[in-house]
């Protein structure tokens, strides 16, 4: 998914952020995708207050979404540099293709994680049957050693399993419970949709060099002593060994994100992540010029109005800045 927004801010990614002695909960800010009768997306990273989660950078969530009301989601090709795309959903499908020739549909339990290395180009149509879509669309940045990995795609159906009593958890990235993904990331990950009966609790044990994310979907939970609303994304930092969930009156659907603390330095602005400002620039300018960094898309069809392909936004006055980054934990 593209970062639709026509004037991106500046974000200042980087790891520095003081330990919180408590849970930190990022409620959702909604952006919507462009045109007349777009659907909105609910976004909690990139946050001023957290750039990222281990080295997830990026969580959209969206939906239910009436895609008779909305038109549903039809992305362009837009490109990517320096990160990992995963696209996971609850209800719906999704047609995806992208400039390294790869040609799928993302369906609810199944993950497709594309890693764009030095750039690629892809577009995410909901397919005509689709008259529901509720899902998440999220990015991993890419660590310096590895930013100019070759274009990859991967698609993992994740098994619903059972991991206490009245708790089942799909596990897409990494390793939760005893159920693992053979997905590869670059930096270590977690990744589960993660199901509460009502009125269950589940303390479940966590690795304690992550830091932890929870999402929200649907549901009442409280998280660590701490009730979420719908869309609040709770972030614990690295050195807890354990997370507390408990279900209200109804059932409980949730994310749960993980990872080792990132330390680096990052610019991230539109869909591009660099290491300075004249690195986003000139992937700006090669996107604008249609350079061979990012290839074609083939088979995309556009809307009858719509754009080939989405054009990049004006870079804001100024340089962008980066930090250094600092590990947490």
């Amino acid at each position: 998914m593209s970062n639709p927004d026509p004037d991106p801010p500046e974000l200042h990614c980087s790891g520095e952020h003081e330990r919180a002695s408590e849970l930190l909960v990022l409620a959702p800010r909604e952006v919507p995708l462009g045109g007349p009768r777009a659907m909105t997306v609910r976004r909690t990273l990139p946050h001023r207050d957290r750039p990222f989660v281990g080295a997830w950078c990026f969580v959209d969530h969206y939906g239910p979404d009436d895609v008779g009301e909305t038109g549903g989601m039809d992305v362009a090709p837009h490109p990517h540099t320096g990160l990992q795309t995963v696209s996971w959903l609850f209800e719906g499908e999704i047609e995806h293709r992208d400039s390294a020739g790869y040609h799928a549909m993302v369906r609810p339990g199944e993950v497709n994680l594309m890693t764009s290395g030095g750039g690629i180009a892809h577009s995410e149509v909901s397919t005509p049957q689709t008259r529901t879509l509720h899902g998440v669309q999220l990015w991993v940045v890419l660590p310096e050693a590895d930013r100019d990995a070759p274009r990859a795609f991967e698609n993992y159906a994740a098994p619903l399993a059972e991991v206490a009593a009245g708790v089942r958890a799909r596990v897409f990235i990494g390793s939760l419970a005893g159920q693992h993904s053979p997905v590869r990331t670059f930096t270590p990950l977690l990744g589960a949709e993660v199901h509460l009966d009502p009125g269950a609790t589940w303390e479940v044990e966590v690795d304690p060099a992550y830091e932890h994310g929870v999402l929200l979907d649907t549901g009442d939970l409280v998280v660590d002593g701490r009730p979420l609303t719908i869309g609040d994304l709770a972030i614990r930092d690295a050195g807890a060994s354990s997370l507390v969930l408990e279900a209200g009156p109804q059932p409980v659907r949730l994310m749960l994100l993980g990872g080792e603390p990132y330390g680096e330095q990052i610019v991230m602005w539109w869909n591009f992540i660099g290491r300075d400002h004249d690195e986003v620039a000139r992937f700006r300018e090669e996107w604008q010029a249609r350079s061979e960094r990012f290839g074609q898309v083939e088979g995309y069809l556009p809307r009858p109005g719509g754009l080939d392909r989405l054009p990049a936004p004006t870079l804001p006055g100024g340089r962008l800045r980066t930090r250094g980054g600092q590990r947490r934990g």
